[in-house]
């Protein structure tokens, strides 16, 4: 099955984000930018980058040529479902408006668009994907419907958590359940993910299972000793967690007891002022020290 967001890269204009109970006939509207608000607990970051700027520009030059989806707000105005980058890239090129198709949409349905339209973007971080897959799984539950996505006899049907990894083109549903376990990670940790500082397999695997307090005293562990742990510690770590006896000074015992020693080699000054002025300062005997050594190791 595709997703929504790839049908609307396949359909025609007229036919342009339609749902079953939604009349034909829609019209593109010019909406003021005051007027849009943000889709509640939206999980992808609108960054002002290198992106955004050639997306301003564009609309500068050109409009926005897809319109937006939007539905509208008990309160006033209408929250944005598709067209977040849109928007901020209609501000930064000085526009009031915006064109949009106004959607009478519950949060559920709402939810899968809009997380289906913006999983089509090239650069995802994986804490955009943890909780966008959280709320489409969350929305799809809630509908409880079957999706019924073979007609072989005897071939099982996709659960609803395969159905979020194949419209996102994950490799099994075993593979979204890692990425939603990213939600139960603390800040930091969730930011070293995003950032390479910690594998996203480490992360879901061995520290999202621990308790918000215990992710905080890791991570206060981690940075006094200033150590990023490898798996084998992470595991002792999660085995202490589920035993019931895990805290602070165990991490500490833990993280310590593997920590490489760091390498120092101490040279006696009678030995060296053999082999240089007594003039040298320390600074100049380290210079050519090292200097030698990597005469010597080209020589290997």
């Amino acid at each position: 099955m595709r997703s929504s967001a790839s049908k609307i890269q396949m359909a025609g204009f007229d036919s342009l984000f339609q749902s079953n109970n939604q009349p034909s006939a829609e019209q593109v509207q010019e909406i003021p930018l005051s007027e849009l608000h943000p889709f509640k607990n939206h999980p992808f970051q609108i960054r002002d980058d290198e992106a955004m700027q050639k997306t301003a520009e564009s609309i500068a030059q050109y409009g926005v040529l897809s319109p937006g989806i939007v539905r509208p707000r008990p309160e006033g105005g209408y929250e944005l479902v598709s067209g977040h980058r849109r928007k901020r890239g209609s501000e930064l090129a000085g526009k009031a408006t915006m064109p949009v198709l106004v959607r009478e949409l519950d949060d559920d349905e709402a939810t899968i668009i809009m997380v289906d339209s913006n999983l089509q973007r090239e650069k995802i971080l994986p804490s955009e994907k943890a909780f966008a897959y959280k709320m489409k799984l969350e929305a799809l539950k809630h509908q409880g419907k079957r999706y019924d996505q073979t007609s072989a006899r005897g071939v099982q049907n996709l659960t609803t958590r395969e159905l979020v990894a194949q419209d996102a083109g994950e490799k099994s549903g075993m593979a979204v359940a890692r990425y939603i376990a990213l939600t139960k990670l603390i800040p930091p940790f969730l930011t070293m993910v995003d950032e390479d500082k910690l594998s996203f397999s480490t992360a879901a695997d061995y520290i999202s299972g621990l308790t918000e307090q215990q992710q905080t005293d890791l991570i206060t562990v981690m940075d006094r000793l200033d150590i990023i742990p490898g798996k084998n510690q992470l595991a002792k770590i999660k085995q202490y967690s589920r035993e019931g006896s895990l805290t602070a000074a165990v991490i500490d015992a833990v993280l310590s007891e593997e920590r490489p020693a760091p390498m120092q080699v101490t040279l006696k000054k009678d030995r060296l002022k053999q082999y240089f002025p007594s003039s040298y300062t320390p600074q100049q005997i380290e210079e050519v020290i090292l200097s030698l050594l990597e005469t010597w190791k080209a020589q290997q």
